[in-house]
């Protein structure tokens, strides 16, 4: 008896402290999202005026999971699962490349752990470009992608996820943070093949904020434009570059983004600014990164320099104004040499926040290209994720709602 007495108080005690361990493990799980749509204008959409209505321009439209469990000693679990989509259609915002194929939790998906030094977390998350350099950019703050960098050629504004990635991100020391992502490439016996990898850090004190990032991915045609989803959707036989900007060096074996952005608020005013230097390095790997039909060798360069402004006129209502220039390198081809282009940008917007989280917003976009493009043609206007114009020149203006929730 006295045995069988011990053995029940034994039992009884491991279930008090299992009870009394999940009494002090504190978890949480949150929903949040954005809906974003709105009526759009365009000059010069594939060579017609384009009236249409679209979902999340200025923030693309998403709902997902936040979930956090304290684990005791300082040491969280944390999770983040973020669908986009499209309102109008209801179909999924995110694809792998050159299929229909929809992706559940396109936008990022992920499961860590973070402590008092700073965060682990494997899944489908952001750059450190994208992390450091983003905020700093007018496309990211008030203008939407139409305000991004010409098709986006940087990365800056996120156009592209960095899948099977392993992220550190550091706590705060007196305003400064940084961190690294590293994602592997997933082909057996070539351990270099399609991986990504990216450094970045940045500072926040009082006015001012300061942020840079590195970005380099190897056969990027195939493991960063291309790979949306499942590392086996895209293979080097096809170019996954929509852009005319850079479609032409899909056969680049590494893709390399170095930026660094600045911010300064004095009073309602923010003036802000961004550089980057984008490379599209070895051109003419046909066999793992993608197509070469201009016979492209070395590398094509990009320089991209924006400077913004905001102003907050109101609690509720702002004005932003920016102006980006992009200055495409000489490239060498089988045919001659390519001698670049150029694209000059200007961006206009205003916010009005009916409460705190819906506003309505106009934004206004207008760019003018010269020289040849990547393609070896004549450079045509291309504003970020619209249809390229058939000329040098594209306009276009949205008026849209958000809400938040």
């Amino acid at each position: 008896m006295r045995i069988k007495s011990a053995a029940a108080l034994a039992a009884l005690t491991l279930v008090e402290c299992a009870f009394a361990g999940a009494a002090h493990a504190q978890s949480s799980v949150t929903m949040y999202g954005i809906v974003d749509d709105g009526f759009n204008w365009t000059s010069n959409s594939g060579g017609h005026n384009l009236y249409n209505v679209s979902s999340g321009v200025m923030q693309a439209s998403r709902w997902g999971l936040r979930g956090k469990e304290d684990l005791g000693g300082g040491l969280a679990a944390l999770f983040v699962l973020e669908n986009g989509f499209d309102l109008n259609s209801g179909s999924l915002g995110q694809k792998n490349r050159g299929s229909t194929q929809g992706l559940m939790f396109g936008r990022q998906a992920y499961v860590g752990l973070s402590n008092a030094y700073g965060s682990v977390l494997l899944g489908r998350q952001y750059d450190s470009v994208v992390d450091y350099v983003g905020p700093f950019e007018a496309g990211d703050q008030w203008g939407g992608y139409i305000a991004a960098h010409p098709g986006d050629l940087d990365n800056i504004n996120n156009a592209y996820r960095v899948n099977n990635a392993i992220k550190y991100t550091s706590a705060n020391y007196a305003g400064l943070t940084f961190g690294g992502v590293y994602s592997v490439g997933g082909v057996a016996g070539e351990a270099s093949r399609n991986q990504v990898w990216s450094l970045g850090a940045g500072y926040a004190n009082g006015p001012l904020s300061l942020g840079v990032g590195y970005l380099n991915a190897r056969n990027p045609n195939v493991g960063f434009f291309g790979d949306n989803g499942a590392s086996t959707a895209a293979t080097a036989s096809t170019n996954f570059i929509s852009s005319p900007v850079y479609s032409g060096y899909a056969s680049a074996r590494t893709y390399q983004v170095i930026a660094a952005g600045a911010a300064y608020t004095f009073g309602a005013a923010t003036f802000g600014a961004t550089y980057s230097n984008t490379q599209f390095r070895n051109l003419g790997d046909t066999v793992e990164s993608g197509p070469n039909p201009r016979g492209y060798h070395g590398n094509a360069t990009f320089n991209n320099a924006e400077v913004n402004f905001k102003y907050q006129l109101t609690p509720a209502f702002l004005l932003g104004a920016a102006f980006d220039y992009t200055h495409g390198g000489s490239v060498d081809s089988s045919t001659g040499t390519n001698p670049g282009a150029r694209y000059y940008q200007g961006a206009i917007g205003a916010d009005y926040f009916l409460s705190k989280r819906t506003d309505v917003y106009l934004i206004g976009v207008y760019q003018k290209a010269s020289g040849t493009d990547s393609t070896g043609t004549a450079a045509v206007a291309a504003i970020n994720n619209l249809t390229p114009s058939t000329s040098d020149r594209q306009s276009t203006v949205r008026v849209g709602i958000r809400h938040k929730f």
